[in-house]
């Protein structure tokens, strides 16, 4: 290729179809089970939640699902996102490998979560739905929500973990700007959130908790649905329009690539981009390492255990087989954000199992190390989830090196930095420290599962 740097796409070629991976898979991910009785359930049991709309994309075996020409047209305002060549950070490493970088930071909201909020927000509206209650770990989900609910008309009601609403308020304005109204989870407003505080009165708050108070507020008032920015089937698929254009993109370049990585939180950052190549590795075409990478903070692909478990910690939502740490378990408040859901979405957890993808932690540290001789190199300031894809991507290359091999190395730098730049001072400033969840955390939490084995 030549020595161009950015390899971009028209906006005619901005993908008409999102990529259902289910179609391909050999082994299908399980069902998920009723709360109460352990049984499978059907669409039906969702309808509380989800307009109907959604509910046929989260079950559907059908290989392309159609993108709505309103939500294509929405997609224009910052899509199709550029591809980078990271030349800069290659000189930097002194590596043989080739690094290429899919950014979705252009966005309004600053990272990739509008992908999938602007096509729930439309099916909403498309079925009078006048409120979508949802939470929000680092703020990003939150904040895309906002931005597509403003575009559709919806109330938008966010819970947002305590330990993010008070260190990223800038976040919370954001979401207010569009009309939000955003609570800190734990919170007083819900029967899930009393438990919590009545438990705990300084709960950090987790994920796992601000989806149950968002689920009770949809299940409980007739008006309000439920939405949620990862780990479900439908939401993976949609982000999968960054792979799809991607793939064009190195096909652009004459290229394609031998590992894909992206930070792990629930799902939807890694499906967007490695989805669509895995594809062709499913099919029998071109073959691909596909890297999930997560905190070790909270490592539930790399030390948890697959098993059915909730998505929420009071046990509101349905059983759904994952990887799991537990619904209980609380992680320690470190600044990867998003990255702090304690189970994995069903179709990952399942590739994982059957080997077909593979996943690794690091630590904080050397996240901010990486993400900082990434803005140094290639200008951007990574948000920190993205830090932890920049961290694997330089042990691929160093690792490719040692054996004396050139890789061609893509990953996707999900979003910017500039609300995130308090936990860059903490690193720059040397309080910023290193936390790795002990075995028997993990085994204490893990203990306290009833929920069925597989």
């Amino acid at each position: 290729m030549s020595k161009e740097r950015k390899i971009t796409l028209e906006e005619s070629e901005i993908p008409t179809h999102w990529y259902n991976i289910v179609a391909d898979m050999a082994n299908k991910p399980l069902p998920p089970l009723h709360p109460g009785t352990q049984q499978p359930i059907g669409p039906e049991a969702l309808a509380p939640l989800f307009p109907m709309e959604l509910i046929k994309q989260e079950v559907t075996t059908e290989k392309w699902v159609e993108i709505p020409d309103e939500v294509r047209n929405l997609y224009s305002i910052w899509r199709p996102t550029p591809m980078y060549r990271a030349y800069g950070l290659e000189k930097a490493l002194g590596t043989k490998s080739k690094i290429y970088y899919k950014y979705e930071g252009g966005s309004p909201a600053g990272s990739h979560k509008p992908n999938t909020a602007i096509p729930q927000a439309y099916y909403n509206s498309k079925e009078g739905v006048k409120k979508i209650a949802t939470e929000t770990g680092a703020g990003q989900w939150g904040s895309a929500l906002s931005f597509a609910c403003q575009l559709f008309g919806i109330e938008c009601e966010v819970f947002m973990v305590k330990v993010s609403y008070e260190g990223k308020p800038y976040r919370k304005i954001m979401m207010n700007t569009w009309g939000a109204t955003v609570h800190a989870s734990p919170s007083n407003l819900t029967n899930a959130g009393k438990s919590i505080l009545a438990a705990d009165p300084n709960s950090p708050g987790s994920l796992g908790i601000a989806i149950s108070e968002a689920v009770e507020v949809a299940a409980t008032n007739d008006d309000t649905k439920y939405a949620l920015g990862s780990v479900l089937n439908h939401v993976l698929m949609h982000q999968t329009i960054i792979g799809l254009e991607a793939l064009k993109q190195m096909e652009k370049a004459g290229d394609y690539p031998d590992i894909v990585v992206a930070p792990f939180g629930g799902g939807s950052n890694f499906a967007g981009i490695a989805f669509p190549f895995l594809q062709n590795k499913l099919t029998g075409g071109k073959n691909v390492r596909a890297i999930a990478v997560e905190p070790t903070s909270c490592p539930k692909l790399t030390r948890g255990v697959f098993r059915y478990d909730f998505g929420d910690t009071v046990g509101m939502t349905p059983l759904i087989p994952m990887y799991t740490l537990g619904h209980n378990f609380i992680p320690s408040p470190i600044h990867a954000g998003g990255l702090r859901y304690h189970g994995a979405g069903a179709i990952v957890s399942q590739l994982l199992k059957d080997g077909i993808i593979e996943a690794n932690a690091i630590n904080q540290i050397e996240c901010f190390e990486a993400g900082i001789l990434f803005s140094r190199t290639e200008a951007i300031i990574p948000a920190p989830e993205a830090t932890h894809a920049i961290a694997e991507v330089i042990r691929q290359a160093k690792q490719a090196d040692a054996e004396g091999v050139s890789k061609t190395i893509l990953f996707n730098l999900c979003g910017h930095g500039h609300f995130d730049l308090g936990s860059y001072e903490q690193f720059l400033s040397g309080k910023l420290v290193d936390f790795e969840v002990s075995q028997e955390e993990i085994d204490q939490s893990l203990a306290q599962l009833t929920t069925p084995t597989i």
